[in-house]
This record gives C-alpha cells, structure tokens and sequence, in this order.
C-alpha cells in the first residue's frame, strides 16, 4: 500500500489517498490510537469521491473509526469494457420506460460484486496492517450485493449496514440468508430506484438474530440526516 497524498480537514479528519496495485482508496482517520475499521461501498460505478460517500466517512471518522473506500473494477476512473457502458445505457433506458430490468441487472450487477469481492479483501488484508486500525472492522455502504457476498466470505466483518436493498442479483439474494453478523438494513419507502417489496423481502431472508429496519419516507437521496447517527450508534455497539 502507497500513500500518495494526505490532508488535514477542517473536522479535524486525516483523508489519505493511496494505491494498492491498480487499486486507488480513500483513507478517512481521526485522533491517534488504533481504531475500528469500517469498509464504505458505493455502486453503479460511482466515484470514491462521490460527496454522499465522502460525508458519510467523514462523520464515521470523526466517531472514532478509521474508514477505507475504493474505485474497485469497474468503478470510478477505471477502465470500463464495453459491455458495461452499454448494459448501463440498457438499464436506464429500461428504468425510464418503466421496463423489466431484472436480466439487465443479472448481467450487469452479478459480474461486478465478482470482480469487486476480490479486490475488497486484498484491501482489507492491508489495511490491516496499519498501526492506525485495530478491533473489528464493520461494512457500510450503499452497494448491497457486494456488502452480502463479503459478509458471506469474509469472516473478518462483524457487522454490516446496507441501504436501498430492492435490486440485488439472484445469488445475492440467496447468500442472504447466510448473513448471521448483526445487520442494520436502510429503507426509503418511496425510493424510485429500488422496489420496495423486494428490499422488505429481502431484509426477512437475512439470517441475523439481531436485524433492524429503519423505513423513511421519501426517495432514493432522502435519507435523514439522524440516520447517519443511528448508524454510528449500531457501529459503536458491535464494533468498540
């Protein structure tokens, strides 16, 4: 892992750049001794720097954990095949029509978490070794199906948060079950983007013990502010 650059934010949160191979991640530390690492994802090719992504950390640091995101394949400035771009085209053009998606998703969304899992963990085994990070490591992102497939292989995460749940791959959706580490599962009842039954039926397949829906009202982006603290709270009890 090679640091390439670092700044001192105004919260007080150390933000480092750093690469790992063709890997580019975003490292987010507040304060000096080893804290709690938390994994923030984002989806559909989004940027590490996505704002909602960088708020998002940015907070979660400054509650005491250090937080690590990356560009996986696929992602942010990396290379795109073709195939991509176009089953992106495919897909909001299906979802502007009001058309099935269902197949488009499979064969889009299925070969990204494969793609992404890998590089995940390779991150994860150096983070790691960081002075900085120490304790259990948590999972909280927006990308559902990748948070699934990593909470099924990866026995180092302890608990998880997931948001906007209503489209995710067959096989993700049948590794669910699976999942038995304590879960806090988002939910925007009126998200345009997400379908509302699938995400509640999908939050009954988990397997935890210890599961919590949080229902809002409103879209894809509307999620309340105090959220973002209910989530630091879930964090605080299973992973300090």
């Amino acid at each position: 892992m090679h640091f390439t650059s670092e700044q001192r934010l105004d919260d007080g949160v150390l933000e480092r750049e750093f690469t790992l191979g063709e890997i580019p991640g975003t490292l987010w530390t507040s304060g000096s001794a080893p804290a709690p690492l938390v994994l923030m994802a984002h989806n559909n090719g989004l940027p590490k720097a996505e704002p909602r992504l960088v708020a998002r950390a940015r907070y979660t640091a400054a509650r005491g954990y250090t937080v690590a995101t990356i560009d996986a394949a696929g992602c942010g400035d990396r290379p795109r095949s073709a195939s991509d771009e176009q089953a992106r085209a495919d897909l909001r053009r299906a979802m502007q029509a009001g058309e099935p998606v269902d197949e488009i998703l499979e064969s889009f969304i299925g070969p990204l978490v494969e793609n992404a899992v890998p590089e995940w963990r390779t991150t994860l085994d150096a983070l790691l070794e960081l002075p900085e990070i120490g304790g259990p490591v948590g999972y909280s992102g927006g990308w559902t199906a990748l948070g699934i497939r990593l909470a099924v292989v990866e026995p180092r995460i302890a608990a998880a948060g997931f948001f906007a749940g209503g489209y995710v791959p067959r096989a993700q959706r049948e590794e669910a079950r699976q999942v038995t580490i304590p879960l806090l599962f988002l939910l925007q009842w009126d998200d345009e983007g997400n379908p509302r039954q699938r995400a509640l039926d999908l939050f009954e397949a988990f397997g935890s013990k210890e599961k919590t829906l949080h229902a809002n009202p409103g879209g894809h982006t509307g999620t309340p502010w105090f959220e973002l603290e209910d989530a630091c709270r879930f964090l605080d009890r299973h992973l300090k």
